[in-house]
């Protein structure tokens, strides 16, 4: 009996902290530079949320080591609720399998509250890339290994590795060349340094409609609305090369299951708002709102595709 007194002692605290939670702001560390894609679309939603906990977000950039700088200040930070990170694909799925030593693990370290958006790939070739269809491309390259490369906005990113799986898949016939951003790789890719890349939608649709650029593909289960006549990656007969970035709000590991199912409800609630959908669509994203068991699978199953790129590709950093 006393043993149970001291264990519902030890709860009501707890749950009574829950109940009231927020209390004051709460501050959200993107691992990346001021102005990102990340900041932009949490600051779409952001006001929405903001109103009904009655409490606003503090968004705080801390970017550097590839992402690791800011995942590891959230890892470190007590589980209350009031430090949270916003990050892409490669904080979760794929830094992890690239350095010899890291000293983090996303499902062990973090307790994943929403994948909240995500952006679908394209494969991308220049003009002077006689390739007409995703199947042309995997053909060509198959008939001419080592005469094609392909651009990244930096090793590790989900470019970089989809460029690698296509790659394994044609035969590994592809060589990657990384850039420092997406700019300087649609350059190069202008210019036919490079021939194809694999970015987002944003960073080329102004060259696709010029006519600079040619997309083969989208590498999504669905067309893009925003350039309906380029195919999905499935119908391409490709279901494999299916990805997107995404980006996911977690918590320190340990933080109240009350406080992530009351952040993912409010997260869910804004995503559906046709207002916050239309503003994220116009950044080149579609809105997701997964729960917090489905992120985690998710995100599961992402890092173990793409470890077994990292590990087929004997695809390393060194620290």
């Amino acid at each position: 009996m006393i043993r149970l007194l001291a264990a519902v002692a030890a709860f009501v605290p707890l749950a009574a902290f829950a109940q009231d939670y927020p209390a004051k702001p709460i501050r959200v560390i993107i691992p990346n530079a001021a102005g990102s894609v990340s900041e932009a679309i949490f600051r779409v939603m952001s006001p929405q949320i903001e109103a009904k906990l009655g409490q606003r977000f503090v968004v705080d950039s801390r970017p550097g080591a590839d992402g690791a700088i800011g995942t590891t200040e959230v890892i470190r930070s007590a589980p209350d609720g009031y430090t949270l990170l916003l990050a892409p694909t490669a904080n979760y799925a794929v830094t992890p399998h690239l350095f010899k030593t890291h000293n983090y693990e996303p499902l062990v370290n973090l307790e994943p509250i929403s994948m909240i958006a995500e952006a679908p790939l394209l494969t991308i070739v220049n003009t002077q890339v006689p390739a007409k269809n995703l199947k042309e491309l995997v053909d060509y390259v198959r008939a001419n290994p080592g005469k094609y490369n392909y651009g990244s906005p930096g090793t590790g990113s989900p470019a970089h590795l989809t460029g690698a799986f296509f790659s394994q898949m044609a035969g590994n016939g592809v060589v990657h060349i990384p850039y420092k951003g997406t700019v300087p790789m649609i350059t190069a890719l202008l210019s036919s340094d490079v021939q194809m890349a694999f970015p987002t939608l944003t960073g080329v649709i102004g060259q696709m409609k010029a006519g600079k650029l040619r997309a083969l593909a989208v590498m999504s289960k669905e067309r893009l609305p925003e350039v309906p006549d380029v195919p999905t990656a499935v119908e391409a007969g490709y279901p494999q090369l299916v990805s997107t970035n995404w980006w996911v709000l977690s918590a320190p590991k340990s933080t109240s299951p009350r406080i992530v199912e009351r952040l993912y409800a409010e997260f869910k609630a804004a995503l559906g708002s046709p207002d916050v959908k239309k503003r994220v669509s116009e950044l080149g994203h579609v809105t997701v709102g997964l729960s917090p068991a489905d992120t985690a699978a998710f995100i599961k199953s992402e890092s173990a595709r793409y470890k077994t790129v990292v590990d087929k590709g004997n695809i390393r950093i060194e620290q």
